[in-house]
């Protein structure tokens, strides 16, 4: 007890005189019995001890500034510092993706004014870092991820308040210049009979009109990327990685003893318009390695393809090159084939119309290398319905001429299923609208494929927030990180998915940026699919080596499970309801 009051007592007096006090003439045998290790060792010591006495880190400050994405697009960085033992440092940093929701076959004007609002919303975002958030989420715990969630969120809804208050005013401006200008003499007469010509079809009239595209306030990117930063600088504070981190935020701070890695859709090729013409039939196609095969592995053997496939296309423009020239004639070499150019998803872009030659050339890619499709590796196909339909007639426009109706699009997909079984996903093969036909296509597929939603889906607020879930049947919805998305709100949603038993996509956008989080997210949330794009562009492949690195960590740790892929047969579930809450039946009349 002696040795132990006295050592007490030292310890106090070590204390004391760090704190200014002046006990010079016991200090030297206190330091000698508190810190028995070598001379220059000394101040480590008392820099290690002291500071379990120190204040737990806070937010001092926010700094947000424009930078270029990964396809030069305008974007939004966000800095966050910390008070640390006294000292203002420098945590981490988060680049948020830009995102648009114009389709590629856009007019040039209509991508001039997106464009043009893209760099107002960056704008507008770093000055809500700059002039509010800071100061609002100054002094909070950067671990405090909820009511720091909490906080974006309220903010967030009241520049929602302001702009359609200021929207309002406006309106009723106009109304009331518009009244003020119209006289009893120019009020324009009825007509009493439609412009003849053009005669609006039976068929035309039951497609269901698009609904309209989310509106995004210009500057929520500061939403997101406030989030996400505060997310990573909780790990870093925490001493975890971020997949663990948002682990542990989705299981109220219960560490799972085993984590599964999600299975990459790795995109092959971004098939585009063989000629001006011409429409394309899907817009991805994408290899999933087999569950039994490491990340590493996988990513092996996607490459093995890719440059199989690689050779295979070349080959083939040279041909039709060659042949052309044969036929003008002339002996000067054929022009480089454009199929070695790198799509801004980070893969090999590739003109095709028909998609089943496009296929048959994949399946001989695969045999050429040992390889069987469906068995060594499977394919996913991103249709992405919803920019082949053409609104006049009613109908999908699959190529040119050849149009389908929602009916006979089920039907197609069905047949590819049943011919090519080796297509274990297809992502938006309808628009969200054609209820009807998700629900035919899962009762036909879902016990073989994976039907998902992605711009078949709502925005991540909206999947949150609504009674009604805006989502067609499907088997599952990839979520993306964009605009004012929230860690909490991924956490949130994604629960919700697990409960209704659909799986969980994280997809890349289109205008990737080099913030690996996204990879640690879709880990800690326990995706079952991750859709990052191809294997070229460096803020692509960075993701594929922040999974490769998590997968080596999980298997050191013997804490990786094995993924499994599993399929629910909506055919035997008549109305189901573990989905009544997320898919609501088509409206009626």
């Amino acid at each position: 007890m002696e040795a132990g009051e006295r050592r007490g007592r030292l310890r106090r007096e070590a204390a004391e005189y760090y704190r200014g006090h002046r006990v010079p003439e016991r200090m030297e045998e206190a330091l000698n019995t508190l810190f028995p290790q070598c001379p220059e060792d000394l101040y480590g010591e008392l820099a290690n001890y002291f500071s379990k006495f120190s204040k737990a880190p806070v937010i001092c400050k926010l700094v947000g500034r424009k930078i270029i994405g990964g396809v030069g697009q305008p974007t939004l960085e966000v800095e966050l510092y910390c008070t640390v033992k006294n000292y203002e440092k420098r945590i981490c940093s988060t680049v948020m993706a830009t995102y648009s929701q114009i389709p590629e076959n856009a007019l040039p004007e209509t991508i001039e004014a997106d464009e043009k609002e893209r760099n107002y919303s960056v704008h507008t975002a770093v000055e809500w870092v700059k002039e509010s958030l800071s100061p609002m989420l100054r002094h909070l715990d950067p671990t405090d991820q909820c009511q720091a969630d909490k906080m974006l969120g309220e903010y967030f809804a009241n520049k929602v308040e302001e702009k359609e208050e200021i929207e309002k005013l406006e309106e009723e401006a106009k109304a009331e210049e518009e009244a003020a200008k119209v006289t009893p003499t120019s009020t324009p007469k009825q007509k009493k009979g439609g412009k003849p010509g053009k005669a609006v079809s039976v068929e035309a009239q039951s497609i269901p009109p698009a609904e309209p595209a989310e509106s995004v306030l210009r500057g929520s990117l500061a939403i997101g990327a406030t989030s996400l930063a505060i997310a990573k600088a909780g790990a870093i504070i925490c001493h975890v990685p971020l997949y663990l981190y948002t682990a542990l935020l989705k299981h109220n701070q219960e560490s799972p003893k085993e984590i599964t890695l999600p299975l990459p859709m790795v995109t092959l090729l971004n098939c585009e318009k063989n000629s001006p013409s011409k429409l394309k039939l899907v817009k991805e196609i994408m290899l999933i390695p087999p569950v039994e095969l490491s990340l590493k592995q996988g990513i092996d053997r996607v490459l093995d393809i890719q440059k199989e496939m690689t050779r295979l296309l070349e080959s083939r423009g040279k041909m039709s090159g060659s042949q052309a020239n044969s036929k003008k004639g002339k002996a000067q070499k054929a022009p480089p084939s454009a199929l070695k150019r790198i799509s801004h998803l980070g893969c090999l872009t590739a003109g095709y119309d028909n998609l089943e030659q496009l296929l048959l050339l994949m399946q001989r890619a695969c045999n050429n290398i040992g390889l069987e499709l469906g068995t060594d590796v499977y394919l996913a196909i991103n249709c992405a319905a919803h920019e082949l339909m053409d609104y006049d007639k009613g109908k999908y426009e699959i190529l040119t001429g050849t149009f389908k109706s929602p009916d006979e699009m089920a039907a197609m997909y069905v047949d590819i299923i049943n011919n090519f079984p080796f297509i274990i996903a297809l992502i938006d093969p309808l628009r969200k609208e054609d209820r009807d036909q998700w629900s035919s296509i899962c009762c036909a597929l879902g016990s073989k494929c994976y039907l998902i939603a992605e711009d078949a889906a709502t925005q991540i607020s909206k999947l949150k927030t609504d009674q009604n879930i805006n989502i067609a049947m499907c088997s599952g919805v990839v979520l993306k990180y964009i605009n004012q998305t929230k860690v909490s709100d991924l956490v949130e949603l994604t629960g919700i998915l697990d409960g209704q038993r659909h799986i969980t996509i994280l997809g890349s956008p289109d205008g990737e940026s080099s913030d690996e989080s996204l990879v640690d997210l879709a880990v800690g949330l326990g995706a079952r699919f991750l859709k990052l794009g191809g294997l070229s562009r460096g803020e692509r492949v960075a993701k594929y080596n922040r999974l490769l690195a998590i997968e080596e960590e999980l298997a050191a740790n013997g804490a990786l499970r094995e993924a499994k892929l599993e399929f629910v047969d909506f055919a035997e579930e008549s109305q189901p309801e573990q989905l009544s809450n997320v898919l609501p039946a088509p409206e009626q009349g």
